[in-house]
């Protein structure tokens, strides 16, 4: 089964489950705002990928912060901040038998059934 994480009205989100949908590939969607990633999960992405790689940067949610939560994050700082804000995360996260994407990637999508 492959899993999508995000928010439902992200474009990048909206994109990705519209190719999906358009080549009958059935996909599980775990919205951000309603089912919120815990710990054991943001780790488990972690085994796979750096934290860093998860955190957008770029984003409203990032900007808001405190400098005082942004300078110096680590990976137990960021697991916690992307707990309390999971705006926090890029989007998508599509997670399939092991293997893990962040963002809109057709050429990954292409690999999976």
């Amino acid at each position: 089964m492959i899993h999508i994480y995000g928010i439902r009205n992200c474009d990048t989100v909206k994109k990705t489950l519209a190719w999906f949908s358009a080549r009958d590939i059935i996909v599980d969607f775990i919205d951000y705002k309603k089912t919120p990633p815990d710990e054991p999960l943001l780790r488990r992405w972690l085994t796979r990928l750096d934290w860093e790689q998860l955190v957008n940067k770029r984003g409203t949610t990032w900007r808001k912060l405190p400098d005082v939560q942004r300078d110096g994050l680590t990976e137990a700082g960021a697991i916690a901040l992307m707990i309390a804000n999971p705006s926090l995360i890029k989007r998508p996260v599509v997670d399939s038998e092991g293997t893990l994407s962040v963002g809109f990637d057709e050429l990954y999508f292409a690999t999976l059934r």
